[in-house]
C-alpha cells in the first residue's frame, strides 16, 4: 500500500462500497458527498471522481475541489458517465487528469490510481523545480522592469513566490535547481535565482520557521533589486571592473534598499538587501558595519552570495566546484563568521 490517502467523491455513496474497498488495497481511502468535497485535509495524495459532471450543482463543486487539488498538485481520476470527446474535455477543463468510464472495473481503476501517483512522485520534483523558477522569474521581471521605470514594488507578488521556490529546493533538490537556474539567459536573474535556492537550502538545513524561511528567502530574492538601476555595460561587463566602474555598482545596495523602503518591506529584508556585502571585519559596504553591528540574517545571506557568485556558471568561466567555492568561503576567517560557514558547509554537502 502507498503512504497516505486517496479520496473518493461522489454523488452516490451508497454505490461506492466495491471502489472504495478496491482504493483501499492503494492507499487509505477515505469517500466524500460532492457537495464537501472542499474539506480535503489532509490533502490526499491522489483523488478518484465518481459525479455525474452534467448537473450544474456538481460541476460547480467538482470546479471548486479540482482546482484546490491542482494546486496540490494531486492526480485526479474522473468516471464519467458521458464519454463523449466533449465529456472529457469539459473533466480535463476542470481539472481532471485521467479520465475513464464510470463502467470501469474498480480494480482497474485502482490500478490505474496507483501507476498515477507512482507517476506523480517520479515527476513531481521535475515540475515543482520548473513551476518555482517559473514563478520567481515573473517576479524578478515584474520588479526590475518596475524598478528600472520607478514603478512601485508588489511585495504581495513576492510573497507569492517564496513557497513555490522552497518546495522546489526541498522536493527537487538544490542541485537541480541550479541545473535550472543556469540555463537563464540574465545573468542578473540567474544570480538572484541562485542565491534564493541556496537560501532555500540552507534555511532548511537550520531546521528555520516557515516563516523565518519565508524571510531569508525574500530577502535572497531581492538582495540585488538595486542592480536594475545600474548601467547594462557595467552590470553585463565580462571582466573586472575598474575602479570608477566597481564605485557605481557598489550603489546597487543602497538603491535597492530605498526602492524597497519606499515600498514599506520589513526590516529583516531591508537590512539584508543593504548590507549582505558588509564584512565582520568592517571591510564591506556601503556603510562599513563590523562585528556585532551585523545581524544574523546578513551574516547567513553574505555566505550565501558570496558562493553563488564563486559557483555560477558564466560564458567567460566555468562554474567553480562547490569544494573549491566552500575553501574559499573557509579562508574567509575574521570577514565571514566560522561557525556559519561551517554549518552552511554542511548543507551543501547534504546530498542534493
Amino acid at each position: 500500500m502507498l503512504d497516505g490517502t486517496v479520496i473518493l467523491i461522489t454523488d452516490r455513496p451508497d454505490s461506492s462500497e466495491l471502489l472504495r474497498h478496491e482504493l483501499s488495497l492503494v492507499a487509505d481511502c477515505k469517500v466524500i458527498r460532492f457537495d464537501a468535497a472542499m474539506d480535503l485535509k489532509p490533502v490526499p495524495i491522489g483523488a478518484v471522481s465518481d459525479v455525474t459532471l452534467d448537473r450544474r450543482d456538481a460541476a460547480s463543486a467538482m470546479r471548486r475541489a479540482f482546482a484546490r487539488l491542482r494546486i496540490a498538485d494531486v492526480p485526479v481520476i474522473c468516471l464519467l458517465r458521458n464519454m463523449s470527446e466533449i465529456g472529457m474535455r469539459n473533466a480535463r477543463n476542470l481539472g481532471a487528469t485521467c479520465c475513464l468510464s464510470a463502467l470501469t472495473n474498480p480494480a482497474m481503476v485502482a490500478r490505474t490510481m496507483m501507476t498515477q501517483v507512482i507517476q506523480d512522485r517520479a515527476e513531481r520534483p521535475a515540475r515543482s523545480i520548473e513551476r518555482g523558477v517559473a514563478r520567481a522569474t515573473e517576479v524578478l521581471t515584474r520588479l526590475f522592469d518596475g524598478a528600472r521605470s520607478n514603478d512601485p514594488v508588489s511585495l504581495t507578488r513576492v510573497d507569492a513566490s517564496l513557497e513555490p521556490i522552497i518546495a522546489a529546493v526541498r522536493e527537487g533538490g538544490l542541485t537541480r535547481w541550479l541545473d535550472r537556474v543556469w540555463t537563464h539567459d540574465d545573468a542578473t536573474y540567474q544570480h538572484c535565482l541562485l542565491v534564493a535556492g541556496v537560501a532555500a537550502k540552507f534555511s532548511l538545513h537550520l531546521g528555520f520557521s516557515a516563516d523565518d524561511r519565508h524571510h531569508f528567502v525574500r530577502a535572497a530574492l531581492l538582495h540585488d533589486l538595486g542592480k536594475a538601476r545600474i548601467p547594462l555595460e557595467i552590470l553585463n561587463k565580462p571582466g573586472r571592473l575598474d575602479d570608477a566602474e566597481m564605485a557605481i555598482m557598489r550603489t546597487h545596495p543602497v538603491i535597492g534598499y530605498e526602492k524597497l523602503k519606499d515600498a514599506g518591506c520589513d526590516a529583516l529584508t531591508l537590512g539584508a538587501v543593504r548590507h549582505h556585502h558588509e564584512m565582520l571585519d568592517g571591510s564591506g559596504y556601503p556603510d562599513r558595519l563590523s562585528g556585532d553591528s551585523i545581524g544574523d540574517t546578513v551574516r547567513l545571506m553574505t555566505i550565501c552570495d558570496i558562493y553563488s557568485a564563486l559557483t555560477e556558471k558564466r560564458a567567460y568561466k566555468p562554474a567553480m566546484p562547490n569544494s573549491v567555492a566552500m575553501a574559499i568561503l573557509s579562508d574567509m576567517k575574521g570577514r565571514l563568521e566560522d561557525r556559519l560557514v561551517q554549518s552552511f558547509g554542511e548543507a551543501m554537502g547534504n546530498g542534493s
